[in-house]
């Protein structure tokens, strides 16, 4: 026989003759009744796993990675409340269904069902995926990317703090509730894992408010690769800030009762903790795993002789709750019922193409409360002597910088994080003022871990803040981008647009820097983020323009529950003279609060009829001096700046090119860079008089040689005489 069956006839032989493991169950630590709804949604996770790999062979059911030797969750779920944010291990499905049961939620059954079967009726996914969540439960569904939801859930966390004071009009979490989250042994090890840890503590001993319940479900094993005994106890009952608790996660009595314990203590302390539970993996990783080709038979007996749906008959017969007949009726009538409602999986439809699968990529806008904006009296209070200056040209850095202090007096949930953004002001002064102004509660200097930066606007964001996290160099994002393609962007996809990750992340980006930082702070490559799908990426060039797309991203995360990249060329922060020292030919006055830069728009330089020249960023800056050279040998250049470079704004851009001869210029790498997309949408558009200008493929170097890679006003000026004039390179 193969695994599952054997652990089916072991349960079936074993319960009748009452041969259960050795040990008592703490049975008082549950009622007969609570013990017996726990058992129910244990006996639901082991039929669904069964019944999934029935219909895996059926063709008919897509995912056959169990929750089978998990089922002590169910008592976790059974312990804490249901509005408890959770963020859950894929093998987590009895804590799912025990927090329906106790919910109320009827029909948890079916939508698993539904789940496996990949049905465009499954509530969680509407189809797209197999994953645990639910937006009634407050379940954030997770990806399989393994332990991405460990910062969101201390981001969610620390959210709970946050709201008592400054409560977002979107707020969902309970004043005194807690976040869990769950995740298995093998992840504890992972990079994400141990930073999001790591970020607890060092927020804990701080005395900051992070209510936090972390989960660890120790079986011993990663797919094949073995967790060393004692590891995880060793490595998480030291950690300074953190609580440790541990259980028998095979008993449910043991289980609930820790849980319990865990989640009353992270509830009065509003600290973090550590629950480490002990668990087995039943029939292996998934179904096509044989199990018994990489551990020896013994092993997996021994596993298997500690089903943990007999640990739950010893206790329940010990108890009185249940007679040994009743306990073996409960998995019986379970199993018939789960195998007849499957019966209608072959008849449910799936997702037929490509716009049903993508129709959730974008999540739907929400209705929030308008806002006039502060009043005139608390604006001169916050800004001081800056609102004198205002109608004076300044440079891109101060007007950001300006733009940042209106958002947050008008939209009190809107935060700012990162690294060196409060005290410092940030690398370049951008945020400076901010924290004196607003506070530490609303300018958060954070660890030096861009995950964890990430994570936390992440779990703010489920909370209904709008954080405007602040990654410092471009480079540095390489560090976490999982947290944007793995959670931030994907979540609307894999929740059926029920849940999403509204926010705008500032980075300070691209090159031209001179003799400072090389490659680590000079990065032009945006590829990483191009394609992220449903991502939103702006790259301004002045500082007007910049004030007015960053108030369209924050307006686009506030009120479509978009998640925005807002590129900031460092190179043109302090830029102040265009053509020549001291013109302040790329200085810009404030505008108005009220003005923004709509999404589907471009910048659009001159009348010129000769040639556009298409480009961003650093790149629409040097065009300007270009097109000030070419006037000069005869050639009359319009410049457009797209501004926003995902998605592309196609129609304004052709409009704005018209029949003219187009030159891309584009500071980012030949491979991989905007150019690419925008020479096949030329193509495309039937516009064969094309040519581009770009980077090397290269990293930049410190010192003179800075600019050397990339595209210069020299370098713009021949590509665009030898497009007009028809000469080859």
């Amino acid at each position: 026989m193969d695994r599952v069956s054997i652990v089916h006839e072991n349960f079936l032989r074993r319960v009748p003759a009452q041969d259960f493991p050795v040990g008592d169950s703490p049975v008082e630590t549950l009622e007969p009744a609570d013990a017996l709804s726990v058992f129910r949604a244990q006996v639901l996770s082991r039929a669904l796993d069964l019944q999934s790999r029935v219909m895996q062979k059926q063709g008919q059911g897509f995912y056959t990675i169990g929750s089978s030797g998990h089922e002590g969750m169910a008592a976790v779920g059974h312990a804490l409340r249901v509005d408890d944010m959770a963020f859950l291990h894929y093998r987590d499905a009895a804590f799912q269904i025990a927090r329906a049961g106790k919910a109320g939620h009827e029909g948890i059954m079916r939508d698993m069902l539904l789940s496996f079967a990949c049905a465009a009726e499954d509530p969680t996914s509407g189809g797209r995926h197999k994953v645990l969540g639910s937006r009634p439960l407050m379940i954030p569904p997770q990806t399989s990317t393994i332990a991405s939801h460990l910062p969101k859930a201390v981001g969610a966390a620390h959210s709970i703090g946050l709201a008592r004071r400054n409560r977002p009009e979107h707020a969902v979490l309970a004043r005194d509730g807690i976040v869990m989250c769950s995740f298995g042994d093998a992840s504890l090890n992972h990079s994400t894992a141990q930073g999001a840890i790591n970020a607890a503590c060092w927020t804990a001993v701080q005395a900051v408010p992070l209510p936090l319940l972390f989960v660890c479900e120790d079986n011993g094993i990663g797919i094949s690769t073995k967790t060393p005994t004692g590891w995880v106890k060793s490595s998480m009952s030291i950690r300074p800030g953190l609580k440790y608790f541990e259980a028998d996660g095979l008993d449910m009595y043991a289980a609930f009762a820790a849980a319990r314990e865990a989640a009353e203590w992270v509830r009065l302390h509003r600290k973090p903790a550590f629950l480490h539970l002990r668990t087995v993996r039943l029939y292996g990783h998934a179904g096509p795993d044989v199990v018994t080709s990489y551990l020896p038979k013994a092993e997996v007996e021994a596993d298997e002789a500690h089903d943990p749906l007999l640990y739950s008959a010893r206790g329940l017969i010990a108890a009185g709750a249940a007679f040994a007949e009743e306990v073996l009726g409960i998995y019986q009538g379970t199993l018939a019922d789960v195998a007849d409602a499957a019966q209608e999986m072959a008849e449910i439809p799936r997702l037929k193409n490509a716009g049903e699968v993508m129709k959730s990529l974008i999540p739907p806008a929400r209705v929030c409360a308008p806002s006039n904006g502060p009043s005139a009296d608390r604006r001169a209070e916050i800004f001081g002597g800056d609102l004198a200056q205002m109608d004076q040209p300044q440079p891109m850095s101060r007007l950001i910088n300006w733009a940042m202090h209106d958002l947050m007096l008008t939209h009190d949930e809107t935060l700012l994080m990162g690294e060196d953004v409060g005290r410092k002001g940030g690398n370049y002064g951008v945020t400076q003022k901010l924290h004196a102004r607003f506070g530490p509660a609303r300018v958060i200097d954070t660890l030096l871990d861009e995950q964890s930066i990430l994570g936390l606007a992440i779990g703010l964001a489920h909370n209904g803040f709008i954080p405007m996290p602040e990654i410092q160099f471009l480079a540095y994002l390489h560090n976490a981008e999982d947290q944007l393609r793995g959670e931030a962007a994907t979540l609307p996809f894999f929740s059926n647009g029920q849940w999403a990750n509204p926010m705008v992340v500032r980075i300070s980006a691209l090159g031209y820097q001179k003799g400072f930082g090389g490659h680590f702070h000079n990065d032009n490559s945006l590829a990483v983020l191009r394609d992220i799908p449903g991502l939103i990426i702006a790259c301004p060039s002045s500082g007007d323009e910049a004030a007015m797309m960053l108030r369209e991203a924050h307006r686009l995360a506030r009120e479509e529950q978009r998640a925005v990249i807002f590129v900031e060329p460092i190179a043109l922060y302090p830029m102040r003279d265009l053509l020549e020292a001291g013109d302040g030919g790329w200085m810009r006055s404030y505008p108005a609060p009220d003005r923004r830069i709509g999404l589907d728009t471009v910048g659009v330089h001159g009348d010129g009829v000769d040639l556009a020249i298409v480009t961003y960023g650093n790149g629409h800056y040097l065009s300007r001096q270009a097109q000030h050279d070419l006037a000069a040998s005869g050639i009359d250049a319009r410049v457009i700046d797209l501004r926003w470079l995902a998605p592309l704004p196609e129609q304004a851009l052709l409009e704005a090119i018209g029949d003219r001869p187009v030159l891309i210029v584009d500071e980012c790498r030949r491979t991989g860079g905007q150019a690419e997309a925008l020479m096949a949408l030329m193509l495309e558009a039937g516009k064969h008089q094309t040519a581009r200008i770009v980077a090397e493929d290269s990293f930049i170097a410190t010192g003179p040689a800075y600019g050397v890679t990339m595209p210069s006003r020299e370098g713009i000026v021949a590509a665009a005489q030898r497009l007009v004039n028809g000469t080859a390179d």
